[in-house]
């Protein structure tokens, strides 16, 4: 059996640009495709674009697998349009099914797994910061290109987007307006405290998001996936 819980919350930005992004989508054989996006920038045509986005993900993750969900979607911004102000995004999506989960992004949106004890982060962030890392700069310096991002859907292809298989029970999917907002620490004991709730668990995530010391909130989107164990006879 999987459960799902969704929450969003708007920012303290106009045009918000992940809110209402994620999607669940279910099989008529129980088979759970789900996608979180996360708009970049905030506008009213990015607005306008991540739910379809989002829709699209979940849709083709659950048919053809979160692989084929994040190029899908990105195939609908791969041209800048007529205008040229196409929206752009990052996202990440999963497939939930009997056998376990498959999950696939691009960008910073995050992919994380509870086991019953700890919460661990599947995803890694396709962004600058992670890249300068590896060089060993002060950390001030790595966190000042956190917010560039590497990979969008706009340019993800089959060699850019990381995918991981999740073997935990609970999976958590992540805008960065949540796991930036977050601490870790508040992360695993929210977790740990609403585990067995999907949507209690999605509630509280979003619902943990602070504004920063400029007053700033992002969007803030989460979706909880449970598969647990079909009963035995």
């Amino acid at each position: 059996m999987i459960r799902t819980g969704y929450a969003t919350r708007e920012g303290t930005a106009a045009d918000n640009a992940d809110a209402d992004a994620g999607k669940v989508y279910r099989l008529a054989d129980g088979t759970v495709g789900a996608a979180v996006i996360d708009g970049i920038g905030h506008g009213p045509h990015t607005s306008r674009t991540a739910p379809l986005l989002a829709e699209t993900a979940a849709r083709v993750t659950a048919h053809r697998g979160a692989l084929a969900g994040i190029l899908s979607a990105g195939l609908l911004i791969a041209d800048p349009g007529h205008d040229g102000e196409e929206a752009n995004a990052v996202g990440v999506a999963a497939l939930v099914d009997d056998a376990g989960t498959r999950a696939a992004w691009v960008g910073d949106c995050d992919a994380l797994g509870w086991n019953g004890t700890r919460l661990r982060r599947y995803s890694t962030p396709q962004v600058m910061g992670e890249w300068v890392r590896q060089y060993g700069p002060p950390v001030e310096i790595a966190e000042h290109y956190d917010d560039w991002v590497r990979v969008s859907l706009h340019s993800a292809t089959v060699a850019t987007v990381g995918e991981v298989d999740i073997p935990d029970p609970v999976v958590i999917l992540l805008s960065d307006g949540v796991h930036d907002q977050v601490p870790a620490d508040v992360l695993e004991d929210l977790a740990r405290e609403h585990h067995r709730d999907p949507q209690a668990l999605a509630n509280a995530l979003v619902a943990a998001a602070q504004a920063d010391a400029e007053g700033y909130r992002d969007d803030a989107t989460a979706i909880v996936i449970a598969l647990e164990p079909q009963p035995t006879t």
